[in-house]
């Protein structure tokens, strides 16, 4: 497996590869990698010729008192399961090199990023599609692989390779779960027995309003009282009922829909989302 530092020598690879007529699947992270991450490297690797992979911490998407310096840093077990998913490259940028002194320039993709966690954080989408931009110059992937988990970012993703013409396919991946339910992230280390007992009712609370959509509730009022009944243990940031395409809330589930849950936790703050569409199976969902 290959490891590139240098954005030169990654679009310079890159740059070859295309030439040859190879595809590139991109799988974007920030290491302290699990099965999630995982998910996505293969995704990356098996659908194209060659799969890559990043491991940059951007500071960007970082608000002073949130966690940069203790967010979870495991690049050599991450390397070795990368190797194991299959994938040829990684490119591992340092933030020297991603923001040089004097840096100035960011991506703004407005509309989709205000609310939800762009409410609750208003630095972060900018930080986001910026290092995604940087990272996608770098790389020049065909493909790009993002998590639902986080859905409102890939809705910032998508808008922005659309808005930019990026020419990329931005593949969105399922959300994957612990046995129990819980959504997989890297701050789930960060969690005590105690409160990753609590966190649970994040997706119980959200299981419980999917089996109510799926007997036919679409009250949105309803099912976000539901939702709020069931996190009752936690300090909820947001419960948002959004359209998945423009993720501006929605009263009435006529639409596909995202139902997004915010929490903070003494020792993490975690979110979570199921996605619904109510139209019937056909064309018009494709």
């Amino acid at each position: 497996m290959k490891i590139i530092q240098s954005p030169k020598e990654m679009r310079a690879w890159s740059d070859a590869q295309r030439m040859n007529g190879r595809t590139i699947g991109f799988a974007p992270t920030m290491g302290a990698l699990h099965e999630g991450h995982l998910s996505l490297a293969r995704a990356a690797a098996r659908e194209n010729d060659l799969g890559v992979a990043s491991i940059f911490v951007n500071p960007t998407q970082f608000a002073p008192h949130e966690d940069f310096n203790q967010y979870p840093r495991t690049f050599d077990a991450d390397l070795n399961l990368l190797e194991s998913a299959g994938v040829h490259t990684v490119y591992a940028p340092t933030a020297a090199e991603m923001y040089s002194e004097g840096y100035a320039t960011y991506v703004m993709v407005e509309a989709v990023s205000s609310g939800l966690c762009g409410a609750s954080r208003p630095h972060f989408f900018r930080g986001v599609a910026t290092v995604v931009a940087k990272l996608f110059n770098a790389v020049k992937p065909h493909r790009a692989y993002f998590g639902q988990k986080d859905a409102q970012q890939c809705v910032v993703i998508k808008r922005m390779a659309r808005d930019l013409d990026m020419g990329i396919e931005i593949i969105e991946m399922p959300i994957v779960r612990e046995a129990d339910g819980l959504a997989m992230s890297s701050r789930n280390k960060y969690l005590t027995s105690e409160d990753r007992s609590r966190a649970l009712c994040l997706s119980q609370a959200l299981f419980a309003a999917q089996a109510m959509l799926e007997a036919g509730e679409r009250n949105g009022a309803v099912l976000l009282k539901r939702v709020r009944e069931g996190m009752a243990e936690v300090e909820i940031d947001y419960v948002e009922l959004v359209d998945a395409d423009t993720m501006q809330p929605v009263t009435c589930v006529e639409q596909p829909v995202v139902l997004a849950v915010a929490a903070q936790l003494p020792t993490a703050r975690l979110i979570d989302n199921i996605k619904f569409d109510p139209r019937p199976p056909g064309p018009e969902r494709s």
